[in-house]
């Protein structure tokens, strides 16, 4: 089969991260280019994004290819590592208690809170003034 590879949907705020898993030797590429270069020197996101690797030890088995859109780039690296989750429990249901246990698979559903009619900002009120 040529196209046997994993789909995993992955969110953060208003970042979505679309991810395919395919068996190969590790190499990520995010809307075409290479991760090193997309997140551009920045070891701590290059570890976040491998967090679901590291969880189950399977590091250099897997390619993966990315398109992501809005948000960040921190937001945008956590939907991936989301989208990756899910793509290594379709691959195996086992990885599944391993990576919840590692709290891999729950969306982060914090976003940001619109600003109300009436109020300078989502909750901030005018200055009281009393004389």
């Amino acid at each position: 089969m040529a196209n046997n590879y994993f789909y995993g949907l992955g969110r953060r705020k208003t970042s979505t991260a679309r991810v395919r898993l395919v068996k190969g030797k590790g190499n990520t590429v995010i809307n075409g280019k290479p991760a090193e270069q997309y997140i551009s020197n920045s070891k701590y996101l290059l570890n976040k994004l491998h967090q679901p690797f590291s969880a189950l030890d399977v590091s250099n088995d897997f390619d993966i290819s990315v398109v992501v859109s809005g948000g960040g780039l921190n937001s945008q690296i956590e939907a991936i590592r989301l989208g990756v989750a899910k793509c290594l429990t379709a691959l195996n249901e086992d990885y599944k208690q391993t990576l919840k246990r590692a709290d891999l698979l729950g969306r982060d559903s914090r976003d940001k809170e619109r600003k109300k009619f009436g109020l300078r900002g989502a909750r901030k009120k005018r200055q009281f003034t009393k004389r």
